[in-house]
């Protein structure tokens, strides 16, 4: 199946064990490696305001291989 990054784009990522909302696909990047233009993760910004508010900036590491299924308005990964 192929898809298009652009109807990734307003997609929330969902944990498949503990159901938590870990963002969303259009918030994230993504680390491709560059001999084979395959997708190897997705940088999701966390969601803690207060870290933002002091300058910090960390990220949730998803790699690709933990999607499970990209649905409609959602992508469940496993991690």
């Amino acid at each position: 199946m192929t898809i298009m990054l652009s109807e990734l784009g307003g997609k929330e990522i969902i944990n498949l064990n503990n159901g938590q909302r870990l963002g969303i696909i259009a918030d994230s990047d993504i680390i491709v490696d560059k001999k084979t233009g395959k997708i190897i993760t997705l940088l999701v910004p966390e969601r803690k305001l207060q870290l933002r508010l002091f300058g910090e900036n960390t990220e949730i590491e998803i790699p690709w291989d933990t999607i499970r299924k990209i649905g409609n308005d959602m992508i469940i990964v496993e991690l």
